[in-house]
């Protein structure tokens, strides 16, 4: 037999359960503590057997179970649904509530977790956790063995209750996000450093094995010319001595380039950017590539770092793409807070997916995705990459250009 309709919580304990809630919240930056105190103190206020707080993951492609009522508190961090799937899952897409009187099962929209004893439960109110600025944060469920009448009253009020977990979990994700970026800012300037030692070195190495040591023979050579030119009888030896020495200084001036390429292309001060892309472009044979190139110049460093990148990304097209065709496209768009410029290039290749090898995993490393990414975000911009299996892949290099 079911219980006659009743309000979830008095006035009295609703302002109660809403202060404890807050004080809470204000605790500190974290989202599984604040998941797990809110689940205690909604099941203990509304005289519910269980609240499980499901919490949108950064991806926003999935719920995770964050915070539970003991004994389920075990689950936390197993328990992921994808999002559109079992109820939670709807919740979370339609933002809409669902209360479930009876017979669960019969919902086609229900998924039963074994760990969860989801048939120990007839009763259940599901509602979505909205922040004003951070959109949809998570889903809130509460269960009870008994049969219960959830009212209009009760949703609005669990509504009221996610929206003031939802903001304090916003704030603890961002909080979270920001640790987590300046720690990888803190590992990207010790790359950065690393690397430039390791280039300075080849640099040195360079110089040292090679320019030196041509420079070093060059001398010989012109002393032997000297030493040729002050006998009538040895013009031979003049000429041969001289020819060396062309030559020494021909190689030279060749490994000089090479050296300072590596720093700076020289197509960029010749011909700027447009036209180092189209060079770049043109020394590509293996497939072919069309070009829509934007006419302008900007600052040094992004020059630098656009040209780098497509560098990079051309040379995995060759490599992993198995492409055809590709387009490569320079623009610098104009905006309400100002320009970016865009590098995109685009392949007819094999593509890959992107959630099963995303940025930065091992799969990956071969494909100096991560560099190029670090390339754009030492300049301020961003990299972002689309593909599909079968369907080429796209990366975007956007970055903001100061005002001159």
């Amino acid at each position: 037999m079911s219980t006659p309709p009743r309000a979830v919580l008095t006035a009295d304990r609703e302002l109660a359960l809403l202060r404890e809630l807050i004080q809470a919240a204000s605790r500190g930056p974290g989202v599984e503590p604040l998941a797990a105190a809110a689940a205690r103190m909604i099941t203990a206020a509304t005289d519910s057997d269980v609240c499980f707080v499901h919490v949108l993951d950064d991806t926003e492609r999935s719920l995770t179970l964050a915070g539970a009522t003991p004994p389920f508190d075990s689950e936390v961090g197993k328990i992921r649904l994808p999002l559109g799937q079992g109820i939670s899952g709807w919740v979370a897409s339609h933002l809409e509530p669902v209360v479930i009187r009876r017979d669960k099962e019969s919902d086609p929209r229900y998924l039963p977790f074994e760990s969860l004893r989801g048939r120990d439960f007839t009763s259940m109110v599901s509602v979505p956790m909205e922040s004003t600025p951070g959109g949809l944060v998570g889903v809130l469920n509460v269960h009870t063995v008994a049969e219960r009448d959830f009212g209009d009253r009760d949703v609005e009020l669990l509504l009221v209750i996610g929206r003031l977990i939802a903001g304090a979990m916003h704030q603890a994700r961002l909080h979270r996000q920001l640790v987590a970026r300046e720690r990888a800012h803190e590992n990207f300037v010790e790359q950065v450093i690393e690397a430039q030692e390791i280039e300075r070195r080849r640099l040195a190495g360079d110089i040292h094995d090679g320019i030196s040591q041509r420079l070093v023979t060059l001398s010989y050579r012109l002393d032997a010319a000297a030493q040729a030119a002050k006998s009538p009888d040895d013009r031979a030896a003049l000429t041969e001595q001289l020819d060396r020495a062309r030559e020494l200084a021909d190689l030279t001036l060749q490994e000089a380039r090479a050296a300072i390429s590596g720093l700076r292309p020289p197509v960029l001060d010749d011909l700027g950017l447009s036209g180092g892309l189209a060079s770049l472009a043109r020394s590509i044979p293996q497939i072919g590539i069309d070009v829509n190139l934007a006419d302008t110049r900007l600052p040094d460093h992004i020059e630098l770092a656009l040209y780098r990148i497509a560098q990079e990304c051309l040379q995995n097209v060759v490599k992993h793409a198995n492409a055809t065709r590709a387009r490569l496209t320079f623009s610098l768009d104009h905006g309400p807070h100002g320009d970016v410029a865009r590098l995109e290039i685009a392949d007819d290749g094999v593509g890959f997916d992107t959630l099963e090898r995303p940025l930065g995993s091992d799969e990956m490393g071969g494909y100096g995705l991560l560099s190029m990414a670090e390339r754009a975000e030492i300049v301020g911009g961003r990299l972002n990459i689309r593909s599909r299996p079968g369907a080429g892949t796209t990366v975007t290099a956007s970055i903001p250009v100061p005002a001159r």
